[in-house]
């Protein structure tokens, strides 16, 4: 019976271990190209727009590197030398301005940036910038049928509602390009309502609504 005992409180550990090395939370993207969309518009807007990305992540609960990271959003800016999700030309080298929760004391920083940088790959291999901000991240319903909204200060903002009958430019639109985040549970595509930066580091800002170019997801993923 101790040796059943021992087991069961082994097992017991073990899965509070896992646990609380889990992180989980939404994210939200939004870009200047259409990613629900017929093949051949997206063919037509390779190469020309789709080089700039807003994402947003928003952390219910965990910790990164041993740091909680409890309610706090983090954002990154992306600027790519071409489209983003373009399977037969390099978007890169990219640009990245990180926005981080102003709640977050040095150690959250430090761990935020470290959390972007694995959710976001090379996208944001050359951060040439870090701003501080209020992070609000909202969902409203679910991501199949609601809307969000992000908004860091006034540095970036990203609105949704979700795709409607009648926002396809034709009836073959698909997911034409996958979200730009790593460890997504699950996405959908979304309407945007408003894409805006204006921000410094990048030498562009830019206001992109009313396209059919946002991602609601949810993600979940273990500290390095």
């Amino acid at each position: 019976m101790r040796k059943v005992l021992l087991t069961a409180t082994l097992l017991l550990a073990s899965t509070a271990m896992l646990s609380a090395a889990e992180i989980r939370g939404s994210y939200i993207e939004a870009r200047n190209a259409d990613i629900w969309v017929a093949q051949c518009f997206a063919n037509s807007e390779v190469g020309i727009v789709g080089d700039l990305a807003l994402m947003g992540w928003k952390i219910d609960k965990g910790s990164w590197n041993n740091v909680s990271l409890d309610g706090m959003g983090v954002v990154a800016v992306v600027r790519a030398k071409s489209t983003l999700g373009d399977t037969f030309h390099s978007a890169y080298p990219t640009k990245a301005i990180l926005i981080v929760d102003e709640r977050a004391n040095m150690e959250q920083r430090q761990a935020l940036q470290s959390f972007v940088q694995k959710m976001a790959g090379d996208l944001v291999q050359t951060v040439v910038r870090v701003e501080s901000a209020p992070i609000e991240f909202n969902i409203d319903g679910n991501i199949h049928s609601g809307s969000a909204q992000l908004i860091a200060g006034n540095l970036a903002r990203i609105q949704t509602r979700a795709l409607r009958e009648g926002d396809a430019v034709c009836h073959n639109a698909i997911t034409y390009y996958p979200p730009l985040s790593a460890n997504l549970e699950h996405s959908m595509p979304a309407h945007t309502v408003a894409n805006t930066f204006s921000g410094q580091g990048l030498n562009v800002v830019w206001s992109n609504p009313d396209k059919n170019s946002a991602f609601l997801g949810s993600f979940a993923t273990e500290s390095d």
